[in-house]
């Protein structure tokens, strides 16, 4: 399908926003091959469009290009910086629309998802937009007799960011934003499955004036474009969102140039709900925790703990809550769209059938759904074993599984026993067992009484294989900085 077509179809205003090149030291690049790699709306299974694969000696060029921009970029006024990055804030808020309607075409989730993950990922662009007239210079009280001890945070150089597909625009806007602030340039990397979004990032950063070269986005073949990047001793940071083999696999191919590496990797949530909660907003704060952007989600809850006392009356009021969601296309704004790929939909049917010949019960749903073959029905499993897969793996869909527990300490301990450790949801009243449980569980993050936590003023990151570092805050602004301290002596 042609842009001009893909432009109609996902009812686009700007048309210019819809890119199939590459953006690269300012210009619109195709692939020195020709080659094209297609995108398919998940809902349909319809191509959509396509978007040039860049070779090799492309990426290469791409980093040629961030590091001839680096030094002017890093060197002009952090209030020039600043005013660009927020001229960019408001050109994303301006076409929030066209960005929400493009990416339920390739990306599949509803159109209300959509509009807030635009907000969501500006919102990053704004902030950062203000850290970065706040570089941090820090004296030091001195240890040395006539010496003046200053650290400085300087930027890094040329940053590699590689997006995944599940949030297209506010996963690039997060590293990016930080990284721009910071002065560094960057080389971006899209998913294959979701690279327009991106593409219409670069278009408007490039109307807010971000000098060329300073921040470039590249397409094609995750392998054929990233591991340039890796190998390159130019590129010297390194920011993953995506699956843990994938960051164990970036982080071998960066050990020989010793590169800073941000990573946030997968999650296996517990929710943990005891009998002294309100019951009724547990319900609801789960369905969000478990279903949001179909399940598709590092955040989304995959293991559901039920204090016992409370366990059949929460299954009940889940499940017909679970029930009343409503499946569609993005664009006719469903609780549940359509995963994001076939592999996606094998992994639900595995995890179900598992549970299910393990003891398990089925509660609502577990099959496709008729809109298509990338639709999955919301599913509920109850009583789930412990030896299920589901409790073991990432299930990244609409599968809840659901499990009763007797004690505190019983609970602390399962939902501690994962190699993952990025969010954890709790739900109490008893201030003495939410702090006990705020300290316990091996979590970067922590969600006491509700499921929305995240944003650009908190750092976001997980603690064992769920990550290195973290994104948004200032803390995420200085993962792209090194730490220079000066010692003076005024003769």
């Amino acid at each position: 399908m042609s842009v001009s077509a893909l432009s109609a179809r996902a009812e686009i205003r700007d048309k210019s926003l819809v890119r199939s090149f590459s953006y690269v030291n300012g210009k619109w690049c195709a692939s020195s091959t020709g080659k094209v790699i297609s995108v398919t709306d998940p809902a349909t299974g319809d191509v959509i469009g396509d978007v040039t694969a860049m070779t090799a000696e492309d990426s290469t060029a791409a980093v040629d290009a961030a590091q001839a921009a680096f030094a002017d970029w890093a060197g002009i006024l952090p209030q020039e910086r600043s005013r660009i990055l927020r001229r960019w804030f408001d050109l994303m808020i301006e076409h929030k629309e066209d960005l929400a309607r493009l990416m339920v075409l390739e990306q599949g989730k509803p159109l209300s998802e959509a509009r807030g993950e635009i907000d969501y990922g500006a919102a990053f662009v704004e902030f950062y937009a203000e850290e970065a007239k706040r570089p941090n210079i820090e004296g030091v009280t001195s240890h040395l007799p006539d010496a003046e001890v200053e650290l400085w945070r300087e930027p890094v150089g040329v940053a590699a960011l590689i997006t995944p597909w599940n949030f297209p625009a506010a996963m690039l806007t997060r590293k990016a934003a930080a990284a721009l602030a910071a002065g560094c340039t960057v080389v971006a990397h899209p998913s294959g499955e979701t690279p327009f979004s991106a593409l219409a990032l670069a278009e408007l950063a490039e109307r807010a004036g971000i000098p060329k070269g300073v921040f470039n986005v590249v397409t094609g073949h995750a392998p054929t474009v990233v591991e340039p990047w890796t190998r390159d001793a130019r590129v010297r940071a390194l920011s993953f969102t995506g699956s843990t083999e994938i960051g164990k696999l970036l982080y071998r191919q960066s050990a020989d140039t010793v590169k800073r590496l941000v990573m946030e990797l997968g999650g296996h949530a517990p929710v943990i709900v005891f009998k002294d909660c309100d019951l009724d907003r547990a319900v609801v704060e789960t369905i969000k925790a478990k279903f949001a952007t179909s399940g598709q989600d590092c955040l989304g809850a995959n293991r559901i703990f039920v204090e016992r006392e409370i366990y059949q009356v929460f299954c009940d009021r889940f499940v017909e809550a679970t029930k009343a969601l409503t499946i569609g296309k993005g664009m006719d704004d469903p609780d549940i769209g359509p995963l994001m790929n076939e592999k996606a939909v094998l992994k639900q049917e595995e995890h179900v059938a598992d549970a299910l010949a393990k003891g398990a019960t089925l509660a609502c749903g577990g099959e496709r759904h008729a809109l298509g073959p990338l639709f999955y029905q919301p599913t509920v499993l109850t009583d789930v074993p412990a030896g299920a897969l589901i409790l073991a793996e990432e299930t990244f869909g609409p599968v809840a599984a659901i499990v009763p527990f007797d004690s505190e300490d019983e609970v602390i301990e399962r939902a501690n026993d994962s190699e993952y450790g990025l969010v954890a949801y709790v739900h109490s009243h008893d201030p003495r067992r939410i702090y006990r449980l705020s300290r316990a569980l091996q979590f970067g993050m922590v969600a006491v009484n509700r499921t929305k936590v995240t944003g650009a003023p908190i750092p976001f990151g997980g603690t064992k294989q769920s990550g290195l570092g973290r994104e948004g805050a200032r803390l995420g602004m200085e993962e792209f900085t090194d730490v220079k301290y000066v010692c003076r002596d005024w003769g």
